[in-house]
C-alpha cells in the first residue's frame, strides 16, 4: 500500500538525488561554510500537519529548495566549530544501505547483529580491551557516558538497585574528573539518581589537565567524611582544549583505591591512530569503561557512539530484562544471543554498525590516522601563526586538535571577552569559516578544533585574515 505504485520513476528520483547530492558534497569548497536559514525556508519547514498525500518528485523539490541549501556546516573544509565530524561519500553510502535494509538491531539473529558484533571486536583490538569486555554502540559518548555512569553505580550499590531505586545512602556515592569533564557526564549523574553534586569537579591545572594527587586529596577527605568514592573518569581529548589527562596515573589510582575507572574519549581516544599521540593515551587500555565515538575523528556520518567495559557481565546486569515480548530462543529469528538490548537503554536501535563497517573498510585504519596527523600538524602550525601575530593571543597549549586564542582590541576584560563572542558569530555569518567559542582561565576564547580531513593548509591563512578584517571593522 505504501511502496512506489511505478518503482522505474522512483528508481529514476533516487538516481537523480543521489547524484545531486553527490554534486554538493564534491564542490562543497565552493559553497559558503555556513548560512543561515532564511525566514521564507523556516516559513515553508513550518506547514501545518499533513493530512493528504504528496508527490514524492514535489516533497523531494521542496528538500532541495528549503533543506539542502542550509546544512549544518561541518562538511565544509573550513569549518572548526566545536567538535564534529565531516564524514565521507562511502558512509553516506552506508547508511543508504541500511535504511533500506531497515534492521532493527536490538536482537534476535540476522545480518546486521553480526556486523555490530565486528564492529565491537575491531574495538576492543584498537584500545586493548579483553575479548571479555562488551561494548555496544550508542548514538554518541554522551549516551555512551550515561551508560558507564549507570554500570559503575550499580556495581557500587548492588544489582538490586534496578528494582529498590536509588534511596538516601546512594547521596553517599561521590567520584571525581576535572572541571573541564564534558557536561554530558554531569548531566548523567543527574539522570542515574545521584545527583550531579556528587560527580566532583576538580580544577583543572595549567594545562587543563587532572592532577592525581589532588584527586587522592580529595578521596582521603571525602572518606574521613564518612562518603564513598567509587568512579574516577579521565578525559581522553577535553572539549574546550583538546586536553588528556594522565590516564596511567589516573588507573594507578583508582585500582589503588577501588575505584571504577572511566575515560570519555568522545574526541581524544580514536587518536591512538596516530603516532604522535598514541604514547600519551596510556592508560586508556587499563580503563574499566571507555566512551568514544565513530562520528568525530574518524568520519563515520553521524550518529556513531561506543561505549566499552571491561567486565561485560556487569555491564550486562545492569540493563537486561526478558519480558515475555523478548523472549530468547535457541533457534530461529529469537535466538542469536546476546541481544544489545541487554546492554543499552534502546530496544529499538538502527542499523549504524553498517556505516562504521563501511569506513573502516574503505579508508582502513592507517590512512585515518594519517589524516588525524594532518589535523595534529595543522593544528600546530595555527598556533604558531597566533603566536607570530601581535593581533592574537593564545590561551592554552595546544595538546590535540583545538587551538584556543583571542584577538587582542583596547577596553576591560568583560569587553575584550564580548568582542571576541560577537567576532565568533560575525566570522559564521561571513560564510568564510566557523569557528565556535569557550572560555579559557575565564576568557572568551575562539576555539578552533581540527577533526576535518578536507582542510587544507591554506584554509589556515584564509581563516585569520578573515578574522582581522572582521575585527578591524568590528572596531571601527
Amino acid at each position: 500500500m505504501l511502496d512506489p505504485k511505478d518503482w522505474e520513476a522512483f528508481r529514476a528520483l533516487a538516481h537523480q538525488a543521489i547524484d545531486e547530492s553527490i554534486d554538493r558534497l564534491a564542490n562543497v569548497r565552493q559553497e559558503p561554510a555556513w548560512r543561515p536559514v532564511p525566514p521564507e525556508a523556516r516559513a515553508q519547514l513550518e506547514g501545518p500537519l499533513p493530512l493528504e498525500p504528496t508527490p514524492l518528485e514535489e516533497v523531494y523539490r521542496d528538500f532541495v529548495s528549503t533543506i539542502a541549501p542550509y546544512p549544518s556546516g561541518n562538511l565544509h573544509p573550513r569549518f572548526f566549530g566545536w567538535v564534529q565530524g565531516s564524514g565521507t561519500a562511502g558512509g553516506a553510502l552506508a547508511d543508504f544501505l541500511a535504511a533500506m535494509m531497515n534492521p532493527n538491531v536490538g536482537g534476535r539473529d540476522h545480518g546486521a547483529v553480526y556486523v555490530e558484533r565486528q564492529i565491537v571486536s575491531w574495538s576492543r583490538a584498537l584500545f586493548g580491551f579483553p575479548d571479555a569486555a562488551s561494548g555496544v554502540l550508542t548514538v554518541g559518548s554522551s549516551a555512551a557516558n550515561l551508560i558507564a555512569v549507570l554500570v559503575a553505580r550499580d556495581r557500587a550499590l548492588g544489582a538490586d538497585v534496578r528494582a529498590r531505586g536509588v534511596d538516601m545512602p546512594a547521596s553517599r556515592l561521590v567520584a571525581y574528573a576535572s572541571s573541564a569533564v564534558h557536561n554530558s557526564l554531569v548531566r548523567a549523574f543527574d539522570i542515574a539518581g545521584l545527583g550531579s553534586a556528587a560527580l566532583r569537579r576538580l580544577p583543572a591545572d595549567a594545562d587543563q589537565r587532572l592532577d592525581p594527587l589532588r584527586v587522592a586529596q580529595e578521596i582521603e577527605n571525602d572518606r574521613a567524611r564518612g562518603l564513598q568514592p567509587f568512579l574516577l573518569i579521565g578525559s581522553a581529548g577535553t572539549v574546550d582544549a583538546g586536553a588528556i589527562d594522565p590516564l596511567d596515573a589516573l588507573a594507578d589510582l583508582a585500582a589503588a583505591h577501588g575505584l571504577w575507572f572511566h575515560v570519555d574519549g568522545a574526541l581524544g581516544a580514536p587518536a591512538i591512530l596516530a603516532p604522535s599521540v598514541a604514547p600519551r593515551l596510556r592508560g586508556l587500555e587499563r580503563a574499566d569503561s571507555l566512551a568514544f565515538d565513530f562520528h568525530k575523528w574518524l568520519h563515520v556520518p553521524y550518529d556513531a557512539g561506543c561505549i566499552l567495559v571491561r567486565d561485560g557481565e556487569a555491564h550486562r546486569a545492569a540493563f537486561a530484562s526478558a519480558p515475555n515480548y523478548l523472549a530468547r530462543a535457541s533457534r530461529g529469528l529469537a535466538g542469536g544471543e546476546p541481544w544489545f538490548t541487554d546492554y543499552t537503554l534502546d530496544l529499538s536501535r538502527g542499523f549504524r554498525a553498517l556505516k562504521i563497517w563501511f569506513t573502516l573498510r574503505e579508508q582502513g585504519l592507517r590512512k585515518l590516522g594519517a589524516a588525524m596527523e594532518m589535523n595534529l600538524r595543522q593544528a600546530r602550525m595555527l598556533a604558531a601563526m597566533v603566536d607570530a601575530d601581535p593581533r592574537f593571543e593564545r590561551l592554552a597549549p595546544v595538546q590535540l586538535s583545538v587551538v584556543c586564542f583571542l584577538a587582542r582590541t583596547r577596553g576591560t576584560d568583560a569587553q575584550i571577552d564580548a568582542f571576541n563572542e560577537e567576532l565568533v558569530v560575525r566570522l559564521q555569518e561571513s560564510g568564510i569559516a566557523v569557528t565556535s567559542s569557550t572560555r579559557i582561565h575565564g576568557r572568551a576564547a575562539i576555539r578552533v578544533n581540527f577533526t576535518n580531513h578536507r582542510t587544507r593548509d591554506e584554509d589556515l591563512p584564509i581563516l585569520l585574515e578573515a578574522l582581522r578584517q572582521l575585527a578591524l571593522s568590528l572596531e571601527s
